[in-house]
């Protein structure tokens, strides 16, 4: 059997995934959907993330600082990791490459697979889940509604958000599990 190449694969899996992107895209027909999305997203882009992050020093004093430092080096290596793969899969957002797909919001870079939003909102809400346990609940719900406003927005297929979460999800547990750092007592 021949070798398929990335982009005859990313081809297949657009084709499998274009009607799904299309439900989920007419939501944001809705100007009140497509706005609430939008917000999530702009928040996902690092501000919400950002903030907290930066408040652990203020709550935890020095274990905080320690947890901001380990944080913001997981996400450091969160930006290398996704932008490499992009830059090696080029795989077009499904609003390139699909015109019933309409882009709710503009794009930070070119390429959509894996989708970094959702890689640092599964990274982070898992980070923050393990080490403050009392923010589980709302930054699980924040990541997930993050990863849905991906797909809502054109932005990115089902796929690239599946795949963005597994590498958040791993980022995170090898973040917990090198750093030596537990929950204080």
């Amino acid at each position: 059997m021949p070798a398929v190449n990335s982009l005859e694969l990313f081809r297949r899996f657009d084709t499998a995934e274009l009607s799904l992107c299309l439900k989920f895209n007419r939501w944001s027909r809705q100007n009140s959907v497509r706005r609430f999305f939008a917000a999530i997203s702009r928040l996902g882009d690092g501000v919400l993330w950002y903030a907290l992050i930066l408040s652990l020093p203020f709550l935890y004093g020095i274990w905080g600082g320690r947890l901001c430092l380990q944080f913001s080096l997981t996400g450091l290596i969160g930006v290398a990791l996704y932008k490499s793969i992009k830059q090696r899969w080029v795989r077009e957002r499904p609003f390139i490459s699909h015109l019933g797909i309409s882009a709710g919001v503009a794009p930070l870079d070119r390429y959509s697979f894996p989708s970094g939003h959702t890689l640092h909102a599964v990274c982070f809400a898992s980070l923050f889940a393990f080490y403050v346990p009392g923010m589980g609940g709302l930054v699980i719900t924040f990541a997930m509604l993050v990863a849905l406003s991906r797909v809502v927005l054109g932005m990115h297929y089902p796929t690239d958000v599946v795949a963005g979460a597994m590498l958040g999800g791993t980022l995170a547990w090898l973040s917990i599990n090198l750093s030596g750092l537990y929950l204080p007592l």
